[in-house]
């Protein structure tokens, strides 16, 4: 029993790094879930004579869990040509933010979005350049560059040589370079609350300060809610969009959260998240924002109150 007990635990032990690693895949909270929940039912789904066999039940759920994130890459790329207006990953909320101010729901089941550990291989700017990949240089940089799996593990996942795989891995390196993805900028903080403060009071002169004369918002509404159907270029188009937005949204509150890790804004009206801005800062000005509203992605948010 205690063999049994030990491998019962190991496996149910592994679902953390699996939505990590499934998050980091799909950029979608609940695909990473049913991903994950798949690669469980598969796994007891075997008889049990073939699951005693598999001596690492772990590396057996990763590849798995990999696979399916691979087939649903596929496939959500005919979905997003589809989708109305820009589609943007899920953003994730930091729950102990919410801790602390004692509005977090501990006695509900675990959301998968508390399982994610909030990293630079999370943030906003890098989930987005991951989505200009093809499914398998995602697949191997990620389990990769990101979680170290070897190339001879990606190659199970892939099916191709353990060489050809880590062609991929290199081939989307490039992709992140290209994309001059700058590290962390000191004093985001500061230039997120100003934002805040200046949109809060439809301070038009200072935005445009705040913002890179190049800098780029895109939105996310998914035809559910209203949102620019193509981003908004050029920091003066992008603060006069910001104080249309505050004309006509009478009541609307501005919290500072970390979004994806990094400092961000959540718009909330009567007690509902309407919006979820993530923020790219050099030079201690906004270059990129990327405005999730699509409510399906909010979820994870509904539960402040």
């Amino acid at each position: 029993m205690g063999t049994v007990g030990s491998r019962t635990n190991e496996i149910t032990g592994e679902r953390r790094q699996l939505i990590n690693v499934a998050y980091r895949l799909l950029g979608s909270v609940t695909e990473a879930e049913d991903a994950v929940q798949d690669a469980y039912a598969r796994w007891y789904g075997l008889p049990r004579s073939r699951r005693e066999e598999i001596r690492s039940p772990g590396a057996w759920l990763s590849t798995v869990t990999s696979r399916i994130c691979l087939d649903l890459l596929g496939s959500a790329r005919a979905r997003r040509e589809r989708y109305v207006g820009a589609w943007l990953p899920e953003p994730l909320p930091d729950r102990t933010e919410w801790d602390h101010a004692g509005g977090a729901d501990t006695t509900g089941p675990a959301d998968p979005a508390d399982q994610i550990v909030l990293d630079e291989s999370v943030s906003m700017a890098f989930l987005v350049v991951l989505e200009s990949m093809t499914p398998a240089e995602r697949v191997a940089f990620v389990l990769h560059d990101v979680f170290r799996y070897p190339f001879a593990e990606i190659s199970g996942v892939l099916g191709r040589t353990p060489a050809a795989c880590k062609q991929l891995a290199a081939s989307a390196r490039r992709r992140v370079s290209a994309a001059h993805a700058p590290p962390p900028a000191t004093g985001r903080a500061d230039v997120v609350r100003h934002v805040k403060e200046a949109w809060e009071t439809k301070d038009i002169a200072a935005l445009v300060e705040l913002l890179d004369p190049a800098a780029v918002m895109t939105a996310d509404g998914g035809g559910m809610t209203g949102a620019a159907l193509r981003p908004v270029e050029g920091g003066a188009r992008i603060a006069q969009y910001m104080i249309a937005i505050a004309d006509k949204a009478p009541g609307l509150e501005l919290l500072l959260r970390s979004v994806n890790g990094a400092p961000g804004l959540v718009a909330q009206r009567a007690g509902a998240i309407m919006t979820v801005a993530a923020f790219d800062i050099s030079a201690g000005r906004v270059t990129r924002i990327w405005a999730v509203r699509n409510p399906e992605k909010l979820r994870p948010w509904g539960r402040e109150d």
